[in-house]
C-alpha cells in the first residue's frame, strides 16, 4: 500500500473523466464523483475535497477497510436514491452507512428496523417518495352564487378553473395562515392507498403513485394548486366504465362543502371531472365501486356515479356513524336507527331523485348511532353472506346484530349486546376473529375473541373477552386542524382492498 493526500487523489480523478476507483475491503467499485459527492458532510465529500487522508493500493485505487458485501447497498443507494435490502442485515447497512456519514439513509433504515419491531401487523412495503414539486395554481370561480353552492350544483371544468392557471411563485407560511392556521404546504398531511396506487395529500394539493413490480413507485399524476387547505380524500384505482374507459382512476379532494374530483388515465394524465358541492361540511369523502360518496353529520349524502356522471344530494336524519359493505352504505344515525343505500341501484333511481334510503334496524334503547362496523361472510355452499354489524351507542352499548340471507325481509337479529362502556363508543371494528370498541372516556378499549361455527357468528358459547386497556394519546402535537390524526382502527369488511399507510 502507498500513503498519499486525498487532494492529489480528487485532482487526477478530476482529471481523469470523474471517474473513482475504489478498493472496499479487497472488492474494486468505480464510481463518478458526483455520485460520492451529492450528500454534503459525509465520508465522501471529506475524502474527495482533501479534509481527510486515506490510502491507495498500487493501482491508485483509494483504499477502505470496511465490508465490501455492505458497501454494495450504500453505492447502489447513492447512485439511485433506492434501497434494497435483500440479503442483507439492516442493522449492519445502518452501522456501515453511519460511518460513511449518509444522513438520508440512516433515516430509512431506522424506520425500517422500528418496523421489523413492531407488532401492529405485517409491513406491505417501506420506501421513500421524493417530494414533488409545488404545481400551477388551480383559479377557483369566486363570483359564483351561494345558492348554487346550497344546490348542491356541479362547476364545469372551464368554469372551475376561472379562466386558466397561474404559476406559485411561493408556497409561504403567510399564505397558510391568511387560510386560518399555518400548514407547511411540502407536509403530508392525507395518505389513502387503493390496489398498488396511493394519493398523499399535501395542504393545497394532491399526488398520486403507482407501484409496479419492475419499476417500483413512480409520480403519475400531480393535481393543480389549490386556494383552500385539503380536509379530505379520496381514491379509487378500479374504476368500471369510466368516462374514459375500464382503465381510469379517480381521484377526490374536499374542503368545508367544496369536493373536486378527476379522472386519472393509466399513462398518467388527467383531467378534471367536476367541482361539486354538498353545501355543509363534508366529513368523509370515499368510493363504493364507481361511486363517489361525500356525507356530513348534519344529515345529507351527495353522490356522484361514475357511468350516469350525475351528482345528487340527498337529507337524511343527522348522521353520527357509517361503514360500507359491498355496494351498501350503512349510516348510523342519532335517532337510533341505522339506515342503508344500495349503491347499485343508484342509477335507476336518479329519475326519481331519490337515493333510496331504508331503515335497516332500529336500536331498542332508541340510542344514538356512535360507531358501526360490517363484517360479510365468506360464501358458503352451505349458506351466502351473512351480514354481521357491530355498533357502539351513545350509551356505551356494545351490539352485535345479524342478517342471514334467507331472512332479508325479517330484518337483522340481535345476536349480543355488550354493556362495559360507560361513555359513547366512538370506534368499533369487527372482524372474522375479533370484535374491538373504544369510548370516549380516555380511549377506553375492550376486545373479545368471536365464536364462529360454520363460518358464522355463533352465541354458544358466545364472544369470549379478551383484554381491556385505555390509550393515553392518540394524537399528534401539531396535528392538522381540521382532521384527527389517524386514530381511526377502521373496520375490516370484506372486499374492501385497502391497505393502511404511514407517512414518516
Amino acid at each position: 500500500m502507498a500513503g498519499g493526500h486525498c487532494g492529489s487523489f480528487a485532482a487526477a480523478a478530476a482529471g481523469s473523466g470523474e471517474i473513482v476507483q475504489l478498493n472496499v475491503g479487497g472488492t474494486r467499485f468505480s464510481t463518478s464523483r458526483q455520485t460520492l459527492m451529492w450528500i454534503p458532510d459525509s465520508f465522501f465529500s471529506s475524502l474527495l475535497s482533501g479534509r481527510i487522508s486515506t490510502l491507495r493500493d498500487e493501482t491508485g485505487a483509494i483504499f477502505i477497510d470496511r465490508d465490501p458485501a455492505a458497501f454494495a447497498p450504500i453505492l447502489n443507494f447513492l447512485r439511485t436514491k433506492e434501497l434494497d435490502l435483500r440479503g442483507v442485515s439492516i442493522s449492519v447497512l445502518r452501522h456501515e452507512a453511519e460511518f460513511y456519514g449518509i444522513t438520508p439513509l440512516v433515516r430509512r433504515l431506522l424506520l425500517c428496523e422500528e418496523l421489523e419491531r413492531s407488532s401492529c401487523g405485517s409491513v406491505l412495503f417501506h420506501g421513500y417518495l421524493p417530494p414533488p414539486g409545488i404545481p400551477s395554481r388551480k383559479i377557483n370561480n369566486t363570483t359564483r352564487s351561494s345558492a348554487d353552492s346550497r344546490n348542491g350544483l356541479n362547476f364545469t371544468e372551464s368554469e372551475a378553473r376561472g379562466g386558466g392557471t397561474q404559476p406559485v411563485v411561493s408556497g409561504t407560511a403567510e399564505e397558510a395562515v391568511r387560510l386560518g392556521f399555518p400548514v407547511d404546504p411540502r407536509k403530508v398531511l392525507i395518505v389513502a392507498g387503493h390496489h398498488n396506487w396511493i394519493v398523499a395529500a399535501y395542504a393545497h394539493f394532491a399526488v398520486c403513485y403507482r407501484i409496479k413490480e419492475s419499476s417500483g413507485w413512480q409520480q403519475v399524476f400531480t393535481s393543480p394548486y389549490l386556494d383552500w387547505t385539503i380536509e379530505r380524500v379520496a381514491l379509487n384505482a378500479k374504476v368500471v366504465g369510466g368516462p374514459h374507459g375500464d382503465k381510469d382512476k379517480m381521484v377526490a379532494v374536499a374542503s368545508e362543502s367544496s369536493i373536486i374530483l378527476w379522472s386519472v388515465q393509466d399513462g398518467g394524465s388527467g383531467s378534471e371531472i367536476g367541482v361539486f358541492s354538498l353545501g355543509v361540511p363534508v366529513d368523509a369523502l370515499f368510493f363504493i365501486g364507481n361511486q363517489l360518496v361525500a356525507t356530513s353529520h348534519t344529515g345529507k349524502v351527495g353522490v356522484w356515479n361514475a357511468v350516469t356522471q350525475h351528482w345528487q344530494v340527498q337529507d337524511v336524519v343527522p348522521i353520527t356513524s357509517y361503514d360500507t359493505a359491498g355496494s351498501f352504505l350503512l349510516l348510523g344515525c342519532n335517532n337510533g336507527s341505522i339506515y342503508y343505500i344500495d349503491m347499485q341501484k343508484f342509477p335507476l333511481r336518479m329519475k326519481d331523485n331519490d337515493l333510496l334510503v331504508t331503515e335497516l334496524y332500529h336500536d331498542p334503547s332508541n340510542d344514538a348511532i356512535t360507531a358501526l362496523s360490517v363484517y360479510l361472510t365468506p360464501k358458503t355452499s352451505v349458506s351466502g353472506n351473512w351480514i354481521e354489524i357491530a355498533y357502539g351507542t351513545s350509551s356505551g352499548a356494545v351490539r352485535v346484530i345479524v342478517q342471514h340471507p334467507e331472512t332479508v325481509g325479517s330484518g337483522p337479529q340481535l345476536f349480543q349486546t355488550f354493556t362495559v362502556h360507560r361513555s359513547p363508543v366512538t370506534k368499533i371494528m369487527l372482524s372474522e376473529k375479533h370484535l374491538v370498541s373504544v369510548c370516549a372516556d380516555n380511549n377506553h378499549v375492550r376486545t373479545w375473541t368471536v365464536t364462529r361455527f360454520r363460518g358464522m357468528i355463533s352465541t354458544q358459547p358466545g364472544s369470549t373477552p379478551l383484554a381491556s386497556f385505555k390509550i393515553l394519546s392518540l394524537e399528534e402535537t401539531e396535528s392538522h386542524g381540521s382532521y384527527s390524526s389517524g386514530n381511526d382502527i377502521g373496520g375490516l369488511a370484506g372486499g374492501q382492498e385497502c391497505s393502511s399507510y404511514l407517512e414518516t
